[in-house]
């Protein structure tokens, strides 16, 4: 499996939208900052802000997009091509309404599950085969509701659970950069089934 040359977290900016669910990708950055400091700046040319960052062995890019959510795919396209990252060395962080909050999985390709901004890296990067982390924000059981509830604040005892997926995933982060997928799911996924 290729190593991870470039981590994106998906999200909305603004100070309005920063406690919502549909932000949890957002928030995989801001741990990721608090454990291994990086410096993103804002590089209008991606639209996004970008930072180098160092982790162990490995060095990676990390991109936060200035984009709303269903422009995500600019910003990634972007870095990207710039740099020449083929779409299997792209982490991509992203929150899944399927899985229940303290859910954190693994995958690659596959399709965008009405996600507007796995739908829109999609459509401008010209593929599916980047490497996805979902972190699970659990669904509001009715269709008609879900843009209400992704933006939306999530509940004190579900935002300690989404906190507690991110901080297992970072703690696998090293394997995840290595392309050893298989390891950091097996560990990942059973220990969702532990806290469900």
């Amino acid at each position: 499996m290729a190593a991870i040359s470039l981590i994106t977290g998906l999200g909305n900016p603004g100070s309005g939208y920063e406690a919502t669910r549909h932000n949890a990708g957002f928030w995989f950055l801001d741990v990721l900052a608090q454990r291994w400091p990086m410096d993103l700046r804002v590089e209008n040319r991606f639209r996004g802000a970008l930072a180098d960052l160092r982790i162990d062995r490995h060095r990676v890019r990390v991109l936060r997009p200035e984009t709303f959510m269903n422009e995500s795919g600019s910003p990634v396209a972007s870095v990207a091509n710039y740099f020449d990252f083929a779409p299997e060395k792209i982490l991509v962080i992203h929150d899944d309404l399927d899985l229940p909050p303290g859910s954190v999985r693994v995958k690659r390709g596959g399709g965008h599950g009405g996600h507007n901004g796995l739908r829109d890296i999609f459509s401008k990067l010209g593929s599916r085969d980047f490497i996805r982390l979902r972190i699970g924000i659990g669904h509001p059981g009715i269709a008609d509701e879900v843009t209400n509830y992704v933006l939306q604040k999530p509940s004190a005892v579900d935002r300690v659970a989404i906190f507690d997926a991110i901080d297992r995933a970072t703690e696998r982060l090293d394997e995840l950069l290595d392309g050893e997928l298989e390891l950091a799911m097996n560990v990942l996924h059973r220990d969702a089934k532990d806290t469900l």
